[in-house]
């Protein structure tokens, strides 16, 4: 792919996260996600409700021109929207380019995963819900990828047990596990009993149920051992934030912190250095 391509994909990836943005504010936990009577119409500034101008539009660059306000109130628009287009742009060209630069079809997958997990943790920061449908979407790009294995193991000509962590998926694993359905059903039924159980003792209060079948979804699309990988990243994120939080008493112990972004943070990290985290850490206490 030359370098013509992967400045077509950003571009078309920042125009994705300009559609992301406008899903994620609109989305009302009662409705669907793609319900067009929500996310149809024309964009306007959410506080003085103008409709905006096509220049005013342009993923990123309206935004600094316009030094980040209206340009009718004024008033401070969010970073949010320079910030999930970027994030999207980089989806487009860091996928190909680094995890399956020979697969088209691999990478079509794992865009949709990571878009989707994006727009999982806009609307679960802002609502404090994971909805169905994308939970769904997830299991079907695992579905489709279990299959694409199964059919043609070729296709991970650069994993070794279909993992991310490549030879060192071989020290977390078990013999069982050598089917590739097997697998991601077991990371997929384990990452869900932890979260069920959280769940259950903890009465709601640490995670809510979107967050368990999320457990289940990601465990399907990542198998073992990645899916533990991405969720011990997600907790040591988690805390790490929440205990910064506390210390500058933004939160307290009552307040609740959405998931979802710190696993689907995990999901990246796994996907993206889970062999470069893995390897550092055997090397730091010199094994």
């Amino acid at each position: 792919m030359t370098y013509f391509s992967y400045i077509i994909l950003f571009i078309f990836g920042l125009a994705i996260g300009s559609f992301l943005n406008v899903v994620s504010i609109r989305f009302k936990p009662e409705n669907k996600v793609f319900d067009l009577k929500n996310i149809g119409g024309r964009s306007a500034c959410p506080y003085c409700h103008k409709i905006l101008h096509w220049y005013e539009l342009v993923p990123i660059i309206s935004f600094f021109i316009q030094a980040g306000k209206c340009r009718s109130c004024g008033h401070k628009l969010p970073w949010q929207y320079p910030i999930v287009e970027l994030l999207s742009g980089l989806i487009f060209v860091f996928v190909p380019y680094i995890l399956h630069p020979q697969s088209n079809i691999l990478s079509i997958i794992w865009i949709l995963a990571f878009l989707v997990l994006l727009l999982i943790s806009l609307i679960d920061f802002r609502v404090f819900f994971v909805p169905d449908e994308l939970i769904l979407v997830l299991i079907f790009l695992g579905f489709i990828l279990n299959f694409l294995f199964s059919r043609s193991p070729v296709l991970g000509i650069k994993l070794i047990n279909h993992s991310f962590l490549l030879q060192y998926a071989l020290v977390f694993s078990f013999s069982w596990l050598g089917n590739i359905w097997v697998n991601h059903l077991f990371a997929a039924l384990a990452a869900g009993l932890f979260f069920g159980i959280l769940f259950y003792f903890w009465k709601g209060k640490i995670l809510g149920g979107g967050d368990v079948k999320l457990g289940f979804a990601l465990g399907f699309l990542l198998g073992w051992p990645d899916t533990l990988m991405a969720l011990i990243l997600a907790f040591i994120l988690g805390g790490i934030t929440g205990l910064a939080l506390m210390i500058s008493r933004k939160k307290t112990m009552k307040d609740f912190l959405p998931l979802a972004p710190f696993l689907a943070i995990g999901v990246v990290l796994t996907v993206f250095f889970g062999y470069q985290i893995v390897n550092g850490y055997f090397s730091l206490i010199g094994l």
